[in-house]
């Protein structure tokens, strides 16, 4: 059986906390906050994480942008105690990066792709495809998270989302569902965090 790797998704305070640019009151905050981080901890597991700096420039995006590093929108909520490794993308697929990324203090690039960076990384610290399943949770199931999924796929692996810890944009249940039942099990299986925890 293949181990298993935790990926989390942009839990930065701009998605996840009232006040955040992105901010919806989504379920699954409150239950990784009370549920999946304690059991990481609890059981010494490390999870990696994905963040995001949507600086301008960003084609695509003519707003203000969000999740701007140095500022309270982009820290994240995961603890740093269970963080193995991160990832910073500039885009909705994790490919994409820029130059000064995640560095307050210098002026960003304009975004490109570097798929060998991002498979280097994910190699170091998610492991091999052969040899890990890796298992996401974060926001949101519509975007980012599907994006992720879609990207893992393509690489070989055959990821895994909680579906407790993931929400749609706007919170919904509904909408998770939506997604879930017509596009995201084409890229990943769903899975309950009861289930997951009797294999950890």
């Amino acid at each position: 059986m293949k181990k298993y790797s935790f990926i989390a998704v942009d839990l930065q305070k701009g998605f996840t906390s009232e006040g955040g640019k992105h901010y919806h009151e989504r379920p699954c905050v409150d239950f990784i906050e009370k549920n999946i981080f304690p059991f990481l901890k609890e059981k010494n597991i490390k999870t990696n994480e994905i963040i995001s700096d949507y600086r301008q420039p960003r084609p695509g995006d003519r707003g203000d942008g969000s999740c701007l590093p140095g500022q309270w929108n982009y820290e994240s909520i995961v603890p740093k105690e269970i963080v193995k490794s991160e990832w910073i993308k500039c885009m909705n697929s994790p490919i994409w990066t820029r130059e000064n990324i995640g560095n307050p203090d210098k002026i960003p690039g304009l975004p490109y792709q570097d798929t060998k960076a991002f498979g280097k990384w994910l190699e170091e610290n998610v492991g091999k495809p052969e040899e890990v399943t890796p298992v996401l949770f974060g926001i949101t199931i519509d975007c980012c998270v599907l994006s992720i999924l879609q990207e893992l796929n393509w690489r070989g692996y055959y990821p895994k989302v909680i579906y407790e810890g993931t929400d749609h944009y706007n919170g919904t249940k509904e909408s998770k569902d939506a997604v879930i039942e017509n596009t995201l099990t084409n890229w990943a299986e769903v899975v309950h965090w009861d289930e997951l925890k009797k294999e950890l």
